[in-house]
């Protein structure tokens, strides 16, 4: 693989691809900041997700389209990808940031400042930056690559933009979703450029609520309580025998959130708490899901086996909030290797990583699969303080480039 991505680098129109990246980093970083600059809250990324589609069509892009869910998508290839099987190279559009937030970004050198600017202004950016570099240079492959800005991959998002794209109805449909599956999948996903995600971290969300008739806090004591429920719950799921460190495979569970109750002296009549299970491996995710809810019914039945005689027992609900699938693309799979070739080839090492990112969803669906960042340092991800240093930041472009060509097979 080393010899096929020295080669692409060798060759006329790619090293012209190289250049151009090159020479417009400045106006990659103005893109970067302007694009931070537009709030893109989960499930608010509308403005943000137009100004991408102006983009697209600015640099060259073919049949650039907006979804009936937010995703942006343009294409290269000149049936516009609607007959081949293409490599998708995407970026998500949402930050974790509510509309509250001031998303200004400040500039102090090579450091752009700002909520949002590497997660992902950074990873929108350098999805125009290479879209832009084939095109002007024309650089052809035998796959069309479909250049997609999605939404919803943040937070309580669960992936919804890429599970769309990828819901695998026959047909391109309206707004353009992929079909046949795509021959290899790549998410410009934050900064930097040793990290290689291959593996993906999936996990599964709650909210569980238990309930119960209330009361005055004073007369009505004995009756079952929901706070008390959630208490033993917490207690029990933090004993649970999770793996917290390597081996694999590394499981968790972990309480996020809790609530419930409206006063002082008042038993409530709900209580929830909020969970996140997480694991590499689909088996003991769902090993793990089995674990949790066996722990969560005897919370319930302690509660009710304390509470007074002739009073109504607990209910429990268990409201699924989030579902992110995991599963690997096998380090041996031409995609890792290519990746790791461009690392080589450019000088810098790989590190083979596992996160959640948009690469879930397809790795999940047996399409090989992957998650880069796009260059630069950064630091402060989801804080408002966020920033992003453009050390090395063309060369993380220019990995993304030799990855989607080589996946995309030159011509």
């Amino acid at each position: 693989m080393d010899q096929t991505i020295s080669r692409l680098l060798a060759h006329d129109r790619v090293r012209a691809a190289r250049s151009h990246l090159e020479r417009t980093d400045e106006v990659t970083l103005a893109r970067q900041a302007a694009l931070c600059a537009i709030p893109a809250p989960t499930g608010a990324e509308g403005r943000r997700a137009a100004h991408v589609a102006e983009l697209f069509r600015a640099v060259g892009l073919h049949d650039v389209t907006i979804d009936e869910v937010g995703n942006v998508y343009g294409w290269t290839g000149s049936n516009g990808g609607r007959a081949d099987a293409p490599v998708v190279l995407s970026a998500h559009l949402d930050t974790v940031f509510g509309p509250e937030v001031n998303v200004a970004v400040e500039r102090r050198g090579q450091r752009l400042e700002g909520p949002g600017i590497s997660d992902n202004a950074r990873g929108l950016a350098a999805l125009v930056a290479v879209a832009e570099a084939m095109v002007v240079t024309r650089v052809r492959t035998a796959r069309s690559v479909l250049f997609a800005a999605t939404v919803g991959e943040e937070g309580s998002g669960d992936l919804r933009g890429v599970k769309y794209l990828l819901n695998g109805q026959s047909g391109t449909g309206e707004g353009g979703r992929v079909h046949p599956a795509p021959a290899a999948f790549i998410a410009l996903d934050g900064a930097g450029l040793e990290r290689v995600v291959h593996r993906a971290l999936g996990s599964k969300r709650y909210r569980v609520t238990f309930r119960g008739p209330g009361g005055h806090s004073w007369a009505a004591f004995g009756v079952a309580n929901p706070a008390n429920a959630v208490g033993r719950a917490t207690a029990l799921l933090a004993d649970l025998p999770t793996r917290a460190a390597p081996p694999a495979p590394r499981t968790t569970c972990a309480v996020v959130r809790l609530g419930g109750g409206t006063g002082l002296n008042s038993i409530p009549q709900e209580a929830w708490l909020d969970l996140d299970l997480r694991s590499e491996d689909p088996k003991a995710l769902a090993q793990l899901d089995v674990t949790v809810r066996a722990a969560l019914d005897r919370a319930l039945d302690d509660e009710n086996r304390r509470r007074a005689s002739g009073t109504p027992p607990l209910t429990l609900e268990h409201r699924p909030i989030g579902d992110r699938p995991s599963g690997v693309t096998p380090r041996t799979h031409p995609l890792v290797l290519a990746a790791i070739a461009a690392n080589r080839v450019l000088g810098r090492d790989a590190e083979l990583a596992s996160a959640s990112t948009d690469a879930n969803v397809p790795i999940a669906l047996g399409i090989p699969a992957i998650a880069l960042g796009a260059g630069g340092k950064a630091g402060d991800a989801h804080l408002a303080t966020e920033w992003y240093e453009n050390t090395e930041g063309a060369l993380g472009i220019v990995r993304a480039l030799l990855v989607t060509v080589a996946m995309a097979e030159l011509e």
